[in-house]
């Protein structure tokens, strides 16, 4: 799976989490795992004129999505296995998703990620115009995002299991659980 960042934004953003967040969600929405994606982390002035060329509404956004090939998570058990595709584009604007996560009391790096994850869904075809596809939508992404913060506090824990099991072993002799 190749997924490439482009930090235009001016802002200091962790790059590799947003591609851990986006790959999470891709092998989970079954995606071929030799798809593309691009993400594009922009100022508000670049957003503030992608969201009217493109959607037709003034000011900057927080987050847009332009698909490229059409895919559908998971597909028909009895379809063909597709092939590797370009998913297409999320653009990010890191100043703008600032000022909501102010206001919703947590971590520019958790609303970016919320961030991803949405607009991930949405290169994938979910969208939240109507009631029940935001319920859909949101719940679905609520979901993903919770599973993704729960595989890296899995990893991190292991990694300290690992850590500890080196020091115990050292102590005793034993490396790698070879006997010298």
């Amino acid at each position: 799976m190749s997924i490439e960042v482009s930090n235009e934004s001016g802002m200091d953003i962790s790059e590799p989490e947003l591609i851990s967040v986006a790959r999470f969600v891709i092998a989970r929405m079954d995606v071929h795992p030799a798809a593309e994606l691009s993400m594009v982390l922009v100022d508000s002035a670049t957003m503030a004129d992608l969201h009217v060329r493109w959607m037709d509404l003034p000011g900057p956004t927080d987050v847009m999505s332009f698909p490229m090939d059409e895919l559908e998570p998971g597909g028909r058990p009895d379809s063909p296995e597709p092939g590797p595709s370009m998913l297409g584009d999320i653009v990010l604007c890191p100043s703008f998703a600032a000022d909501q996560a102010d206001k919703a009391g947590h971590s520019l790096a958790h609303e970016l990620a919320l961030l991803t994850v949405h607009g991930v869904l949405h290169l994938l075809g979910y969208d939240h115009a109507e009631p029940e596809e935001e319920k859909e939508m949101f719940g679905l992404q609520n979901s993903l995002l919770e599973e993704w913060y729960e595989d890296l506090r899995r990893i991190d824990r292991e990694a300290a299991l690992a850590e500890r099991d080196q020091k115990l072993l050292g102590k005793t002799g034993f490396v790698d659980g070879v006997d010298r």
